[in-house]
């Protein structure tokens, strides 16, 4: 049975509405289940994945990358400051034995998505999707420990197993999105010292090259890889991928895309053998080499941190984002 931790009080938090429109509204504060806890939420980071939200409408409150501070009294993590892993996982299942906690074969349920998010005063949070953030982590980067480093770090250490740095020669990074970025980056970290990136976008690009990446056209099929993260989502830029990536390398879908894709079967697809893999997320276990990600390059991923503001800005500040005018914008409430 769920039992409401404050009766009939009253907290703000963003609607989503659909056709490009949020408003910001009082609410009755979450109820907080069996096995959960109140998190006050202090800092949750936009993400281009809820553009889905703004355009559609959302059930729950969105918001997946938070960052907060346990407001559950008698509870042993009552006080700390806490990054909150999405997606729900039951811990005894085959996928969270083996350590793919966001892989669970139990339990479907993302917060932010399916259940209440961040892009709120308070939020329920499952005892097993706290993640203490060490003291030295500042509020408005931590959030960045979830998508933008965890994402992307998880893709690299995944495919490291296939195609390794040693092996791999140039690399290109398709879209310089945060977690494009963050995917340079993570590439950097494990090794890999050639990498090349693709974007439109003049700006961001010139941020991937000030981390020590090298600008590649759009679009451009002249050259091959044997390594692809593919971070953007575009269906042109997968099949692109599709084309550019070398027999036996490997094409990583990181960008997401709800829309259904049709690969185009030409000949380039049908004639090698090549790895074309999907990451997700992260699991649990990669959140401590993720806190040691952000520590190396702490002043690259606060130049993608472009924006802070209150909750009464969200509305004004998600166009912004939503027209790429702001990379990683971080709604801060406190």
């Amino acid at each position: 049975m769920n039992v409401s931790p404050r009766p009939n009080s009253i907290m703000q938090a963003a609607v989503f509405h659909g056709n490009d429109r949020i408003t910001i509204e009082r609410v009755a504060m979450p109820d907080v289940g069996t096995g959960e806890v109140l998190v006050r939420v202090s800092r949750t980071a936009l993400c281009g994945s809820d553009f889905k939200l703004w355009h559609k409408g959302a059930e729950f409150t969105a918001g997946h990358e938070i960052f907060g501070v346990v407001e559950q009294p008698g509870h042993r993590l009552h006080g700390r400051r806490c990054a909150v892993y999405i997606p729900l996982h039951c811990g005894h299942c085959a996928a969270c034995k083996r350590g793919d906690t966001q892989m669970c074969l139990e339990v479907s349920s993302l917060i932010g998505w399916n259940r209440p998010g961040g892009y709120a005063e308070y939020v329920p949070v499952p005892e097993n999707c706290l993640l203490p953030v060490p003291d030295d982590i500042e509020d408005s980067l931590a959030p960045l420990l979830l998508d933008t480093i965890g994402t992307s770090g998880h893709a690299v250490r995944f495919v490291s197993r296939i195609v390794p740095p040693n092996e791999a020669g140039p690399v290109l990074v398709m879209g310089a999105g945060p977690v494009g970025l963050g995917v340079v980056l993570a590439l950097r970290a494990l090794g890999y010292d050639d990498i090349h990136v693709a974007d439109p976008n003049a700006a961001r690009l010139k941020i991937a090259q000030s981390f020590g990446a090298k600008a590649h056209p759009v679009g451009d099929a002249s050259k091959r890889f044997a390594l692809i993260m593919e971070c953007s989502g575009a269906h042109a830029a997968r099949n692109l991928g599709i084309e550019l990536v070398l027999p036996r390398g490997a094409l990583v879908l990181v960008g997401e895309n709800a829309a259904p894709w049709t690969i185009e079967e030409g000949k380039v697809f049908r004639r090698k053998d090549f790895y074309m893999i999907r990451t997700f997320y992260f699991p649990v276990s990669d959140f401590e080499p993720n806190v040691e990600l952000l520590r190396k390059y702490k002043d690259e991923y606060r130049v993608l941190v472009d924006g802070q503001f209150g909750l009464s800005a969200l509305p004004e500040n998600f166009a912004r984002f939503a027209k790429g005018e702001l990379i990683k914008p971080v709604l801060a409430l406190d």
